[in-house]
């Protein structure tokens, strides 16, 4: 596919309805006369007007299909029946038969990466990519830079007030977010350990932005050091851009960003509609299955088996998934664990108590790297080759010391979710929570949720060539070690949950409004965790 760039736009399709014609909207550079004209609010409690942009879709070329409707989707946490919902997605309010267009928006109706870039100058965007570089971005990889001038871009946009092209679309957006970089510290303290980090990672990389900012001699000063105006143009960006499928650019695309996020086939089917780029840069959205009148227009937003990267990012919980990331955390694993499934996205705690064998495969070889590296190798070897025989004589032998390290996991991560959670309780007992602190909902449902090397290689040799039997004898044989190092972690994390939902109900919700969704995330958690734990009570049980 083409990189996206300066490219006229396509006519619109006859599937499509348009109630003006197309009107591309103009590249402008902001100059100091227009800075601050007439911009929009962006204050988290400021009203965002949807009404008007349909009238701006059309006017710009975009064309939505017959029944394309914008509700209320009430994943912000609020209650939207109370009338404080604040967000907003697509739907249909027709029956849409599978392969109906959905959307069209032309390349010219998009901000892009590289498009911002151009904009913004060679040298400028070299001295602000190398402040990102020189300030620690641990992930400066080439989207992260794009994503950057993306949020430059909407920065000056938003200077040039009623003069932006953008202008109808950027007034639609919502001004209140949940995701990572819109935490306070308070929030940070609710959640547990894994998804705290990504979300001040969040945090820490809209510092790093608004820093950079410094190197653009077109955003006033004023502007980069407006904290409210930097949280918001970092929140669209990060929740709304899409990358091209060739990873050439990034973009923010317009009505797309409205569709609402789904689990995928594997993660109940809720994703309808596939999102597509034509040869010119074109945005194309069609239905992948038959859709329901009433129901969200949905894309995947990410890896719906670990809910606190979706929190961190985008700012809510997908209850949806079936699965989440154990949270064993393991600082650069080598290329043995990684092939053995040490990847988040692999590792799983099921809702219904069950673990991935990715988990025990990597508990296995970590306790028998222990013991032997020898026997480390022979386990790796063994699942290299698909000796699944040996593997599983592995696991057999040591299955004991594997369920031991991952009951102390979960026991470890349980207590640590039963803490946080008594402390959310007290929080919300108060009275005042959600004024002062409206995420607390959040972050308790998230909570709710979720709830050194040795000399030899005999285990790591039977994983590397699939020797199943051979790793199944080392699982067997070290099954009460790693028994204890997943308990140990299981409890870690439980008890780590609890006591942040006790401290996060001793704070309000005016003062913390993300609190709500917090929580609902670390209840998220220690709600698998608890079931993982009696599953391995019961293996201990019977060994």
């Amino acid at each position: 596919m083409s990189r996206l760039g300066i490219l006229l736009i396509a006519a619109t399709a006859s599937a499509f309805r348009a109630r003006h014609p197309p009107v591309r909207p103009r590249s402008i550079i902001v100059g100091s006369s227009s800075r601050r004209a007439s911009v929009i609010d962006v204050s988290e409690r400021a009203p965002r007007d949807v009404s008007s942009l349909g009238d701006w879709a059309a006017a710009v070329g975009i064309g939505t299909s017959d029944g394309f409707v914008l509700v209320a989707s009430g994943d912000d946490g609020y209650d939207v029946d109370a009338g404080l919902g604040l967000d907003v997605c697509a739907a249909t309010s027709i029956d849409m038969p599978a392969e109906s267009p959905v959307l069209y928006v032309p390349v010219g109706s998009m901000m892009t990466g590289t498009g911002a870039r151009r904009e913004m100058g060679d040298d400028v965007a070299c001295r602000a990519e190398t402040s990102l570089v020189a300030d620690g971005d641990d992930d400066a990889s080439y989207s992260t830079l794009l994503q950057f001038h993306l949020f430059a871009k909407v920065i000056r946009e938003y200077e040039l007030g009623e003069a932006s092209p953008w202008r109808g679309w950027l007034d639609s957006l919502p001004r209140y977010h949940s995701n990572g970089a819109s935490m306070t510290d308070f929030c940070f303290g609710c959640l547990p350990p894994y998804a705290a980090g990504l979300s001040l990672g969040e945090k820490k990389r809209l510092g790093r932005f608004a820093r950079a900012l410094g190197e653009v001699p077109s955003v006033s000063h004023e502007t980069w050091n407006d904290p409210v105006l930097t949280s918001w143009a970092y929140a669209v960006v990060r929740t709304r851009c899409l990358e091209v499928p060739d990873g050439s650019d990034v973009c923010l695309v317009p009505m797309v960003d409205y569709f609402n996020h789904g689990g995928g086939p594997d993660y109940g089917g809720a994703v309808n509609v596939d999102v597509s780029f034509d040869e010119y840069g074109n945005c194309h959205a069609h239905a992948t299955r038959d859709v329901a009148s009433g129901e969200h227009l949905r894309t995947c937003y990410g890896d719906p088996s670990n809910p606190s990267d979706l929190l961190s990012r985008y700012g809510f919980l997908d209850e949806s998934s079936p699965a989440t990331f154990c949270k064993i955390v393991i600082d650069d694993p080598s290329s043995e664990l990684i092939d053995l499934g040490c990847h988040p996205s692999r590792m799983l705690f099921y809702r219904d108590g069950g673990v991935s064998p990715e988990v025990w495969d990597v508990l296995c070889y970590r306790e028998l790297g222990k013991v032997s590296r020898d026997a480390q190798l022979s386990f790796y070897h063994a699942h290299a080759t698909g000796d699944e025989a040996t593997k599983r004589g592995y696991h057999e032998e040591f299955h004991f010391l594997t369920v031991s390290a991952l009951l102390a996991h979960v026991e470890r991560l349980l207590d640590e979710l039963e803490e946080l959670e008594l402390g959310l309780e007290i929080q919300r007992g108060q009275g005042r929570d959600a004024e002062l602190h409206p995420r607390l909902s959040l972050i308790m449902r998230h909570n709710e949720f979720q709830i050194s090397p040795n000399d030899g290689s005999a285990f790591y040799r039977a994983h590397a060539t699939g020797d199943d039997a051979t790793k199944r004898v080392y699982h067997e044989r070290y099954f009460p070690e790693t028994l204890s190092a997943l308990r140990r972690h299981v409890d870690y994390l439980v008890n780590e949950l609890e006591e942040l939902s006790e401290s996060s109900w001793r704070k309000d919700v005016e003062r913390h409004p993300r609190l709500p969704l917090l929580m609902r995330h670390n209840k998220f958690v220690k709600d698998t965790f608890d079931r993982v734990q009696q599953q391995l009570d019961d293996m201990s049980a019977g060994h």
